[in-house]
Formats: structure tokens, sequence, C-alpha cells
């Protein structure tokens, strides 16, 4: 049975790929200088960013389960 860090690191993959790919993408498209190297700068962008994903999303599952202990105040009734 997954863990719910797992899980919720492995809902959380597609959109952190798909931001850091849009943002790699954008960013070596924009820059002139990369244009006669692009069949190579572009998959290398590609590359990184698949990379990145799975440690990025492990890392922020936890951020997600928002407990009262890390903020006591957030669901307090006054």
């Amino acid at each position: 049975m997954p863990r719910t860090r797992t899980l919720m690191a492995g809902l959380l993959a597609l959109p952190v790929n798909a931001i850091l790919f849009g943002s790699g993408a954008v960013l070596v498209l924009s820059i002139p200088q990369l244009q006669p190297y692009m069949e190579y700068v572009l998959p290398a962008a590609i590359a990184v960013a698949f990379a990145l994903t799975w440690p990025i999303a492990w890392t922020l599952a936890p951020r997600l389960r928002v407990r009262n202990d890390y903020y006591p105040n957030l669901f307090r009734k006054d």
C-alpha cells in the first residue's frame, strides 16, 4: 500500500513537471544566441526538467498537509 506522501508526490509531479518544462523551454527559446544549438539545448532542458520533477514533488508533498501544530490560529473560531 503506497504511503500518503508517495501518492501526493505522484499527483504533484505532473504540474511540477509542466512548470519546469515550460519555464525551461521559454528560457531556452527566448535566447537568440542558442539558436544554432537548439537541437541539443532543448532536449537537455527537457531532461533536466524531468530529472528535477520527482525531488521537487517529494519535497513539496508534506507541506500540503496542513496540521494545527504548524498553524495553531489558522482554524480558530473566535
